[in-house]
């Protein structure tokens, strides 16, 4: 059955009834294409509005969606690439580094009361380059670690920010307004503000990161970074902080009643095998497909399982290397990069109802280490986070060619996988790896130079 209805969950969805949006995949590459997925539309919608901004201005407008007519007109912001659904949902094809930043979608329901949500387009030349954020001239934000638990602290770690730096503001929110300032530091002077929206447990870096402890879920959300130079000269950057009632610091399985899918391992490696698990398969299921692709397209498609007469016909993409299981869940043996990348899994029910889903399946060779910054300064935080395709039993780090001697400015998370300093000191410079090991085995990641600079 085709069909653009989308009911679509992947990494996370707030409990709330209000509409969210996903960005799928989270991280895109020029040239290719990103969808964000909305969930939760309002039932009596009358209408609805893309915006690339988070202001309602005729110049921003991609589209605006009529349900009464199942019309859309186009708006001054449409580039020929965008494709947008009637349940709100809205596809950019061939992305640019312009197309980056935030979106807005608002909706206008039979009672006239109109909603807003926001979403963030990450555009990347090349990701999990050990960790190495995409070299920007313009100020950018990285959520650290990108999803925290309640009672955790998170770290909005800026880069590149200017050198003839004057003044930063953060605020809580897409909207860079006083009332929604958390803190403020004045560069020539060296000091800094609390805003109104201080809440007491934000603490800023003189590098313009924000540190946040004790989080709720009422800090989720975007925060936005505003800078302003010497020339007078601003910018702007966002950031969403995903809080989760239960989650791992290295892995982030979500809780939730719809159909979601965990890669185990998270992180696989060359030559082993993955299952990718499904949780909440409707119980009224009558078919699911699988397909090697965010698109629903016969040349992507794995294969598609009947309930009724529990039978699975395999499709253009089978490798003879799949097997479908009852449940939903998709083993795939013999792993080769060849198989990095989106997988989706669509489902419908006896309402002939669609939902998807979709998992990212990242195969390892080794261990590796991800840092958001391999130069830093005295006095700031730095956080390493070692990944591993196979579990293991322990994680050991290793300091210069030495086993790592734990000062009291590091601290280990409860399975040794991440490893944060702060503050920073010069002789904290040098050469980090981690070892993974099982009763057979060990493995050790590449090296990961950490160079820190006097201010």
């Amino acid at each position: 059955p085709k069909s653009h209805g989308f009911n679509i969950v992947q990494e996370w969805i707030p409990a709330t009834p209000q509409f969210t949006i996903e960005s799928v995949p989270q991280y895109v590459a020029e040239g290719k294409s990103v969808l964000f997925l909305v969930h939760n539309l309002p039932e009596d919608l009358q209408e609805f509005f893309w915006y690339k901004s988070v202001y309602r201005t005729d110049i921003f407008k991609i589209a605006e969606y009529n349900r009464a007519t199942n019309s859309t007109i186009w708006g001054l912001a449409h580039s020929q690439r965008e494709m947008v659904y009637s349940n709100g949902s809205l596809l950019i094809e061939g992305i640019t580094e312009k197309d980056a930043g935030l979106y807005m979608l608002e909706t206008l329901n039979k009672d006239y009361k109109i909603e807003k949500a926001f979403v963030q387009l990450h555009v990347n030349t090349s990701l999990f380059t050990y960790g190495q954020p995409p070299h920007s001239a313009k100020p950018t934000i990285e959520s650290v670690p990108p999803s925290v638990a309640e009672g955790g602290s998170v770290l909005l770690l800026v880069h590149n920010l200017p050198e003839n730096l004057q003044a930063l503001y953060w605020y809580k929110g897409v909207i860079a307004h006083k009332k929604f300032e958390v803190a403020r530091h004045l560069r020539q002077i060296d000091s800094s503000l609390q805003g109104p929206a201080h809440s007491g447990r934000e603490a800023l870096f003189r590098n313009g990161s924000l540190l946040l402890h004790n989080v709720t879920l009422k800090d989720a959300g975007f925060y936005t970074l505003r800078t302003l130079t010497t020339d007078l000269k601003a910018e702007v950057a966002h950031v969403q902080l995903q809080v989760n009632t239960s989650v791992s610091t290295c892995s982030n399985y979500p809780t939730s009643t719809r159909v979601t899918i965990e890669s185990v391992p998270q992180y696989v490696a060359e030559g082993k095998s993955v299952l990718l698990l499904v949780h909440n398969l409707p119980e009224d299921l009558q078919e699911f497909y699988w397909y090697k692709s965010v698109h629903r397209t016969d040349i992507f498609e794995i294969a598609e399982y009947s309930k009724a007469t529990n039978s699975t016909l395999w499709g253009l993409a089978h490798s003879q290397r799949e097997i479908v299981y009852t449940n939903g869940s998709l083993l795939i043996e013999g792993i080769t990069e060849k198989d990095a990348g989106l997988y989706m899994l669509e489902t419908l029910n006896k309402d002939y109802k669609i939902e998807k889903a979709y998992v990212q399946l990242h195969p390892v060779t080794q261990p590796f280490i991800r840092i958001i910054d391999t130069t830093v300064t005295v006095q700031s935080f730095v956080v390493l986070t070692c990944f591993s395709a196979d579990p293991g039993i322990s994680i050991h780090w290793i300091f210069n060619n030495q086993s790592l001697l734990l000062s009291n400015r590091m601290t280990l998370s409860p399975q040794n996988c991440q490893l944060s300093i702060y503050p920073v000191r010069m002789e904290d410079a040098g050469e980090y790896k981690c070892e993974v090991s099982n009763p057979v085995s060990s493995k050790t990641s590449l090296p990961v130079i950490l160079v820190v600079k006097n201010e």
